[in-house]
């Protein structure tokens, strides 16, 4: 495991988890870089800047570093990791987090009753997640140790919002598994990491549109930073490559490692909550 200071790329981090998350790793001392779409405030409907997340990174002890990325044009994509390898030459932990979610998702009514836009968080989402591994993977496995997260969530193995909903958090887990079986000769591990509800700006747009049907989410929510303090004990476990490839629950991540959220709360797992777990992959490879 490299001792010197590690390089992370938190994707979509102006605001939600992926903020919490790139405050967390820069508590840890990482250099983060920040991406995401909202560069002023108005940007975006939701408060938030890739500019304002990496200062609070770097007022945790790490060192920010905002690049503004549209994870819906490519050429964007790849121009970060190329900054990044002149910058640095290497990438240690990638968070995949940055997802196109529209306020409809959450609307009452069926899939055909939602305006057909919902589906864009296949693209930036799932697809822009894809894209941003292919131009990350060359600049971890030459180091020979490295993560790669993608953010999930238990909506993979129940009904939560809708299918589109559905698909892209299944899609997530199904490219943590099989990047995992690329990799897993270059010592680079892949992951997917079900996060619980977030205490998030929209989060709390959701419950204060119906406290009734929602309020009791408040309770059980967890904070955006929780997740990264995951992903770093994750990354500083010495057996992380026996992990490689499997869909982990954050809560239970937790408990392994010790870490408790804000107040010294421990959030509960779906596992206990909804009686839900991640889908087992077969060890059958064919390539």
């Amino acid at each position: 495991m490299p001792d010197n200071k590690p390089v992370a790329v938190v994707t979509g981090a102006s605001r939600g988890a992926g903020r919490g998350i790139a405050i967390a790793l820069g508590s840890h001392g990482c250099i983060v870089y920040v991406t995401g779409r909202s560069e002023k405030p108005g940007d975006a409907p939701l408060p938030g800047t890739i500019y304002e997340t990496a200062e609070a990174v770097t007022t945790a002890g790490g060192i920010g570093v905002a690049v503004r990325v549209d994870h819906g044009i490519d050429g964007d994509v790849e121009a970060l990791f190329e900054l990044v390898k002149r910058e640095h030459g290497k990438l240690d932990i990638l968070v995949n987090n940055a997802c196109a979610l529209h306020d409809e998702l959450t609307a009452p009514g069926n899939f055909w009753e939602k305006p057909p836009e919902i589906v864009d968080m296949l693209d930036v989402g799932l697809r822009s997640s894809y894209i941003a591994s292919y131009h990350a993977a060359p600049l971890m496995v030459g180091q020979r140790y490295a993560l790669m997260v993608f953010t999930s969530a238990s909506g993979s193995v129940h009904y939560v919002y809708g299918p589109v909903y559905g698909a892209h958090k299944a899609g997530m887990d199904k490219f943590a598994a099989d990047m995992a079986v690329e990799l897993r000769d270059y010592n680079v591990a892949a992951l997917s990491l079900w996060m619980g509800a977030l205490k998030t700006e929209r989060l709390q747009l959701v419950i204060d549109s119906n406290p009734e049907k929602y309020g009791h989410i408040a309770d059980r929510t967890e904070t955006p930073e929780f997740s990264g303090h995951v992903i770093w004990a994750l990354y500083r476990d010495p057996e992380l490559l026996e992990l490689s490839g499997q869909t982990v629950i954050g809560a239970e991540m937790a408990l392994k490692y010790g870490i408790q959220d804000a107040g010294g709360r421990q959030p509960l797992s779906c596992r206990d909550s909804h009686q839900v777990a991640p889908r087992v992959q077969y060890p059958f490879i064919i390539r």
